[in-house]
């Protein structure tokens, strides 16, 4: 059976993770300092767990209401308001998913039509294309660069910008770049929005990961944006609950009905004990992030100087924890760079172009890392730099 004439034809030619294929290949070998996948070395807080530990010992297994149990939704809405200054209703704006990624497939399968045009910032994370493209849209790329701090500009908004554009994914702070949008940078992108029918979808997921003193500014608290933008967030990142696989989106009601809708087809809930363990995280979480915070930002202070000491410009990230170095100088292109230091010195990062072509000569190195094991993989790449001269 030619089970290739079979499948769906989009599905088949999606290329399978670019972050993935290195990370599996290091779990495959000894002695591989992995600095490839992006996940908080930090155990999930023990107030948390005690939490979910003790909803089982309770028997409360069953299933939730699909948008999520009440005293979630009210939370992450007082969560929003206290942390970010937006208002949204608990009982109409906000819907609990199987972690940011359903989130984010929900909002673009309930917002794109085939034909539709969805613009993408690259550098991005993986998973936007493709999903976009599974619900039959064409993807527009706008590249960020490096002179700009790999932020998106207005200019280059509005050069793609078509009668077919549907929608805009605002990946900020950046997975893999670490750059930001300030108030400033949100207000043009607004300004070029306004007067048009185009969505946005604000992947927020590292909201709480900004650094210099600076907190993150959602756009839907720019005026005229929030009617317009569905906010995705989860507590991976922030509260260090990966596994958790826990998730939630907020928009408008109209939005957020039918994302409901197409999850109550497709998952029918998030899972009944991580939502328990997110009740407490929102409530009495507000110290671990901090804690987290605080170490991230010596971590990405130690490994900016230590790239940029081995002669590799390095943009200083504020935001989430990755350095997106450029190996240009070194002749190799990401793929090669990459495949080379995990056979020679057993250290795992990622090929920049991952995370789209523009990526080409950068690598991303996250720092979600123990020092120890970020001062052992800068050492090992110096010693790999040395030897390829």
């Amino acid at each position: 059976m030619n089970y290739n004439s079979l499948i769906n034809q989009t599905a088949l030619d999606i290329p399978p993770s670019g972050i993935r294929r290195f990370f599996d290949i290091a779990a495959e070998m000894e002695d591989v300092i992995s600095l490839s996948v992006g996940e908080p070395d930090f155990p999930t807080p023990w107030h948390v767990r005690d939490v979910a530990v003790e909803s089982l010992q309770k028997g409360r297994t069953g299933y939730s209401p699909n948008k999520g149990f009440t005293a979630l939704c009210r939370e992450i809405c007082g969560y929003y308001s206290r942390r970010f200054g937006l208002q949204y209703d608990y009982k109409k704006n906000v819907v609990v998913t199987v972690g940011g990624s359903e989130a984010i497939d929900l909002a673009i399968r309930t917002l794109v039509n085939p034909g539709d045009e969805v613009l993408v910032p690259q550098p991005s994370f993986v998973c936007y294309e493709p999903i976009a493209r599974l619900a039959g849209a064409k993807v527009v790329r706008i590249v960020t660069r490096r002179e700009d701090e790999f932020r998106l500009t207005a200019d280059a908004l509005r050069e793609c910008i078509t009668d077919r554009t549907k929608l805009l994914i605002l990946p900020f702070p950046n997975n893999p770049t670490g750059a930001v949008m300030r108030r400033e940078h949100l207000e043009s992108i607004a300004e070029v929005l306004r007067g048009t029918n185009i969505l946005v979808l604000a992947d927020e997921i590292y909201s709480e990961l900004t650094y210099n003193g600076q907190p993150h500014v959602s756009i839907a608290s720019v005026e005229g944006m929030k009617e317009r933008t569905v906010i995705v967030n989860g507590f991976s990142k922030s509260y260090a609950m990966t596994g958790w696989r826990l998730g939630y989106a907020l928009g408008p009601e109209s939005i957020i009905s039918v994302m409901t809708k197409v999850h109550q087809y497709a998952i029918m809930c998030a899972p009944t004990t991580s939502q328990y363990a997110a009740i407490e995280a929102l409530q009495n979480g507000d110290d671990d992030i901090a804690k987290m915070r605080g170490e991230y930002d010596m971590r990405r202070r130690l490994i900016v100087r230590g790239f940029r000491e081995l002669g590799l410009d390095c943009f200083e990230p504020e935001g989430a924890f990755y350095v997106f170095p450029s190996i240009i100088s070194t002749g190799m292109t990401s793929e090669e760079f990459c495949e080379k230091l995990l056979k020679e010195k057993h250290v795992a990062v990622v090929p920049g172009n991952a995370f789209g072509d523009c990526g080409e000569g950068f690598i991303r190195v996250s720092y979600a890392y123990s020092t120890a094991h970020i001062n052992e993989a800068l050492r090992r790449i110096g010693q790999f730099l040395k030897e390829q001269k």
